[in-house]
């Protein structure tokens, strides 16, 4: 089959984003192209023809280094959907021709105190999609049936739905994580491909809800607009109102700063993603503690997802039919699609279509 392989860690070259590392290579095509045998499913593992998998900035920090894949080669890919080609001789819940998706979590130990109370995200032995584990830049893969999903009827054509197994999956748990009502003010700090999604979560769960965008991309300001938003604005601006809650998806420290200080008293700030870039961390220096920090704000991370988080999520989106806007690119473009996400330049997700349905 084919596959899109990571063999080394190394930097991404684009334009006015690269900053040189002695340790590792600079490069514009990190990934390779490669026939590699097609993975043969364990008796609980279903085997998923890929038709579809999103692109997202975790792959970056793969690639670069800011999380260290367990081991290389790897292929990369933590939202594949496509059709279900292959079962384990114990798997019960998928059927050959079943449409079938993964996210970031592969696997966990199912016996920690964290798998017992349904926190598998914090399990020691977490194990990521495309990272510890081959993902879905590739012709086929294999998942345990116990961490795959079903893809509600609902929704439409799979190149759609493969950005929904991430960017709309933790889009989700960020969002609950806020404690957000009804009635209240959020901030989003960045507006990619998760954003882009939770805006729309925000428009159905949360109608009286006041949305304030920030983002230093214009395209990205207009797209938050067309998409509901109340406000937009760059990331130094100080928002018309204070934030009830806000969620932090860029990849830099300086937002943070801006964030707090926008931020109402109780207020919480979620940072949704798994590293910060270390570029400009030397911005948290301005934190003013009375200002910022004070009054009982908090600052909260997203890690990783649950299972359940799954589960809620596509039941959400099945119902209000949640679209993604796509850019799409072929397997073999695949570096491309990195190169333009590291860039900042396009609006929505990033997607690779594989194979047929």
């Amino acid at each position: 089959m084919k596959a899109m392989v990571l063999k080394e860690i190394c930097e991404i070259k684009v334009e006015g984003r690269t900053q040189q590392r002695n340790d590792v290579p600079l490069k514009t095509e990190p990934l390779e192209l490669e026939d590699v045998p097609a993975p043969e499913p364990g008796p609980k593992d279903i085997v998923i023809k890929v038709s579809a998998c999103g692109i997202c900035r975790t792959e970056l920090d793969q690639v670069e280094g800011r999380i260290s894949p367990p081991k290389l080669p790897v292929i990369l890919g933590h939202q594949p959907v496509g059709i279900v080609s292959g079962l384990g001789k114990n798997v019960i819940k998928f059927k050959i021709g079943d449409r079938a998706g993964a996210t970031w979590i592969y696997s966990s130990c199912g016996k920690c105190k964290f798998c017992r109370s349904g926190e598998e995200n914090l399990c020691e032995q977490f194990k990521g999609t495309g990272c510890h584990e081959n993902g879905g830049y590739a012709e086929y893969m294999i998942i345990s049936e116990d961490h795959a999903h079903k893809i509600p009827d609902s929704l439409d054509d799979l190149i759609h739905i493969a950005p929904l197994m991430c960017s709309g999956v933790v889009g989700y748990r960020s969002l609950k994580l806020t404690g957000m009502e009804d009635g209240k003010n959020i901030g989003l700090y960045g507006f990619g491909s998760a954003h882009h999604l939770v805006i729309q979560m925000v428009n159905f769960l949360f109608p009286n809800a006041k949305k304030f965008v920030i983002s230093r991309n214009p395209a990205e300001r207009q797209l938050a607009k067309k998409l509901g938003a109340d406000w937009v604005g760059d990331i130094e601006d100080k928002t018309p109102e204070k934030l009830d809650c806000i969620i932090d998806t860029t990849p830099v420290w300086k937002p943070v700063v801006f964030a707090l200080g926008n931020l109402e008293k109780g207020g919480r700030l979620v940072i949704n993603l798994i590293r910060k870039e270390d570029a400009d961390k030397d911005y948290l220096l301005k934190l003013d503690y009375p200002k910022h920090l004070w009054l009982e704000k908090e600052i909260k991370t997203v890690a990783n997802i649950t299972i359940k988080d799954g589960e809620e999520f596509l039941a959400v989106a099945a119902r209000m039919k949640i679209k993604p806007e796509v850019q799409l690119y072929e397997l073999e473009d695949a570096n491309k699609a990195l190169v333009e996400l590291k860039s900042g330049k396009l609006t929505g997700s990033r997607v690779l279509k594989i194979t047929s349905t």
